[in-house]
């Protein structure tokens, strides 16, 4: 992958881990059970950009992990804020245990990108002082 197209992807994950890190607020929102219909919304909303966000991400590039099955399977089990705010303190852990692998997941490929940014810039910098003409 060149470096214009990786850099491109490593922004867009960076702002889909944003998005990662909104779902936590939210699902901390149903544990405190203050919310309104316009945070309903917004968690929506959330949702759906994860949605297709990954999809442009896995069309890009392949991870082993997280798995889109287990992205779908955490939001699936996230209806509502509503439905969240209703469920007993062990099932919201359980979600919140799944939020957690996913999230750490996407920030050790995160990560892997840099490194191979990392590495594209080395090469092309070696590259470049060597076939400098004076």
């Amino acid at each position: 992958m060149s470096s214009a197209p990786l850099d491109q992807l490593i922004l867009q994950m960076e702002n889909y881990l944003e998005c990662w890190k909104q779902f936590n607020s939210y699902l901390n929102l149903a544990r405190s059970k203050k919310f309104n219909a316009d945070d309903e919304s917004q968690f929506l909303e959330i949702k759906s950009v994860m949605t297709q966000e990954l999809e442009l991400i896995l069309a890009a590039v392949e991870f082993e992990s997280p798995t889109k099955e287990d992205i779908y399977s955490l939001i699936s089990n996230a209806p509502s804020l509503r439905y969240m705010s209703e469920l007993n303190e062990g099932s919201l852990r359980g979600i919140e245990n799944q939020w957690h692998k996913v999230f750490i997941a996407w920030q050790s490929n995160l990560g892997q990108l840099k490194v191979k940014q990392r590495e594209a810039g080395s090469k092309s910098g070696w590259f470049s002082f060597f076939t400098k003409k004076n």
